[in-house]
């Protein structure tokens, strides 16, 4: 693909606003620049010093050359078609690890000459403890998109430069480095960032295809001429069909985080056999398979099979799926909602949701939009599911957007859908963008308190005109859907402080309803019941006393989706034997539910807890029991370890 900056002498211009929000692309985060100069002061760097300009030893730099060689050898393509775009712009590209080093740069030569000044090259050290504010060490710190312009930069050594910086991530969801476009501040054009994140991507989506030499690929998309193109889901599974990795853009089409995916298979994600995607693949001239994703949303797929032939043999003949029932559900199965209950079956005895039911039956279908409030984990889509059930129309399409998983470089073209020739190397005929896709049935806004500040305008826009344009088009598209958004954020306070607006809160906000974490439900035993029936099928198998006393006693931080998983776990191990034991259930849980045993007994909640002290609560209850542990912490709340980074920088701020 070939990209195109609007520069003075480029043949071409990104035009109206290439996947991307054009207005915020530019635009640095005032509120992540004052972090960083908070931190750069507490680093003891004062604004005035000369920076420290020593760079690696040439026996250093040769080793971490070295050790970053698979993350040099995907991005040095990359970075020359992306300088390719700024040439003559008095810029450069840099690639920097994990630590903020420099292993690569490509650049004008009359800029390179200022930029070695201040170390602005192979070996340079730019992390934020040396070097203060600055787009490659703050993005490090930050895990997101970074510009840093002119005068943001906290040393006044490096306030000739505007960076704009992005993380690259393995297919861990870990950063492996950042890729840096800098340049004089006075050549500064807004399209940049637009242009390092477009290549981000494109380096991850390189990682990823070489993370797994042995494994099956699929490459899908709701438009069959987008895949192959940047914007395709990409997901990876091992040849029985276990699900490895997955890129930006297949985390936001599955609706689902890298860290919930991990307990699916093919079949769970997709609804069909493995073994139909082997048969479909040993045709001569296979073309591009239709399959449906559990929102309901038809999707075009093309596989790429790495697998040895004697191993795709074998893999034919022992396809690891998920249990009996899931190849028979209809197409539209939700992968967090196995049978997709409707509200009287969320109804299993606990007297504060029977009340929540009860509220809901009141407004559905009457055009009240519904926000549902909860800890992290509470099944908070369970119940949208079965409010869509209740008021939609057969049929009609139940539409979930992860709010938290949308890639930056994706978000406007993927909610608001474009047109032809809307961005550099789209295809003919654009793209239908999610919000039109709910037309007469129900939108899903799950985690809307992560939305960027600059897309919940234009959503505000569209909910109060119900209407949406698509990018790069005067077309307006009417639009009617019910409305349900979802959030484990206190959006009032975070309205009151500007971090949400106020009027998109009140927009969405007709009746908000919160769900009861688990540990405070009084029909624990039935869910946990319930959900065994549903993921166990065929397998029929049942707790024995010991285990039942287990999951009565345990204080659940992870809700609904870590009760659901251990019992996926539990009963993949007990396959072919009559009971689930405590032979059966995951490590982490055991040892979790024995600290609880050991622990005091808690003390009673403030009854001015917020929704978000409790869960910060859960955080540190689950580090404590893991002994600092970020990965087994997040894994026992069923949820991303970005989402435990994330909070403790909140915390810490």
């Amino acid at each position: 693909m070939q990209y195109q900056a609007d520069r003075p002498g480029a043949g071409a211009s990104l035009g109206a606003a290439p996947l991307v929000q054009a207005a915020a692309d530019g635009v640095p985060d005032l509120q992540a620049i004052e972090r960083s100069h908070q931190r750069s002061s507490s680093y003891g760097i004062t604004r005035g010093q000369r920076p420290d300009l020593a760079t690696l030893s040439r026996a250093d730099l040769a080793q971490t050359l070295e050790s970053n060689n698979g993350l040099s050898g995907h991005a040095r393509p990359v970075m020359e078609t992306l300088y390719d775009q700024i040439r003559n712009t008095h810029s450069m590209v840099i690639l920097s690890d994990a630590e903020g080093t420099i292993i690569h740069t490509l650049g004008d030569s009359d800029f390179l000459a200022k930029a070695d000044r201040v170390a602005l090259g192979a070996g340079g050290r730019w992390s934020e403890q040396l070097r203060g504010t600055n787009a490659i060490g703050t993005t490090l710190f930050e895990q997101k998109p970074t510009t840093v312009h002119a005068q943001q930069h906290y040393l006044d050594a490096n306030r000739f430069l505007t960076c704009s910086a992005a993380p690259i991530f393995d297919h861990r969801g870990q950063v492996l480095g950042v890729l840096d476009v800098s340049g004089e501040c006075s050549s500064f054009h807004k399209h940049t960032m637009a242009l390092v994140r477009m290549s981000a991507q494109m380096i991850e989506n390189h990682l990823l295809a070489g993370s797994f030499p042995d494994c099956i690929t699929l490459h899908f998309h709701s438009r069959a001429e987008f895949v192959g193109t940047l914007v395709e889901g990409i997901a990876s599974f091992s040849p029985g069909g276990r699900f490895l990795t997955a890129n930006r853009s297949a985390l936001f089409q599955l609706g689902l985080p890298l860290a919930a995916l991990q307990s699916h298979t093919f079949g769970s994600l997709f609804g069909i056999p493995l073994s139909l995607l082997f048969d479909h693949h040993r045709k001569a001239a296979p073309g591009l398979l239709e399959l449906c994703l559990h929102s309901g949303i038809r999707i075009h797929a093309r596989a790429e099979l790495r697998l040895r032939e004697q191993h795709f043999q074998n893999a034919r003949d022992a396809v690891l799926e998920a249990p009996a029932p899931l190849p028979a559900t209809p197409a539209g199965r939700s992968a967090n909602s196995v049978t997709k209950p409707d509200l009287q079956a969320l109804d299993t005895g606990d007297a504060n949701m029977r009340a929540l039911l009860a509220k809901l039956r009141k407004v559905i279908g009457r055009d009240i939009p519904i926000l549902i409030t909860g800890e992290t984990g509470t099944g908070k889509e369970w119940l949208a599911q079965a409010i869509h059930r209740e008021s939609a129309q057969p049929g009609a399409p139940f539409v979930a957007v992860n709010c938290s998983a949308i890639p930056e470089n994706l978000i406007e073209a993927e909610l608001f859908g474009y047109e032809d020739g809307a961005f550099t190397g789209a295809r003919r005929k654009g793209a239908l963008g999610k919000i039109a896709q709910a037309q007469g049935g129900t939108l899903f806004l799950d985690e809307i308190g992560d939305m960027p500040l600059a897309l919940q305008g234009r959503l505000l826009r569209v909910l109060q005109e119900r209407a949406v344009t698509p990018l790069g088009s005067n077309r307006v598209i009417p639009v009617e859907f019910a409305l349900v958004c979802a959030t484990n954020q206190p959006l009032r306070e975070m309205a009151a402080r500007h971090a949400f607006r106020e009027d998109l809160y009140y927009r969405i906000n007709g009746l908000q309803v919160k769900l009861p974490a688990l540990r405070e439900r009084s029909d624990l035993a039935q869910l946990a019941a319930m959900i065994l029936r549903r993921e166990g099928g065929a397998q029929a198998l049942c707790f024995d006393e010991q285990v039942r006393r287990l999951l009565l006693s345990s204080r659940w931080p992870g809700n609904l989706r870590q009760l659901t998983n251990l019992i996926r776990t539990a009963l993949a191990m007990a396959a072919g034997e009559d009971s689930i034991g405590v032979r059966h259930l995951p490590d982490d849980f055991l040892e979790e539910t024995q600290a609880l045993a050991a622990a005091p007994p808690p003390q009673e909640p403030v009854a001015s807890l917020s929704m978000q002290d409790s869960e910060w609560a859960a955080i540190e209850r689950a580090l404590r029991g893991h002994d600092g542990n970020v990965s087994a912490a997040a894994k026992a709340l069923g949820v991303s370890r970005n989402t435990i980074y994330r909070r403790l920088r909140a915390r810490s701020n």
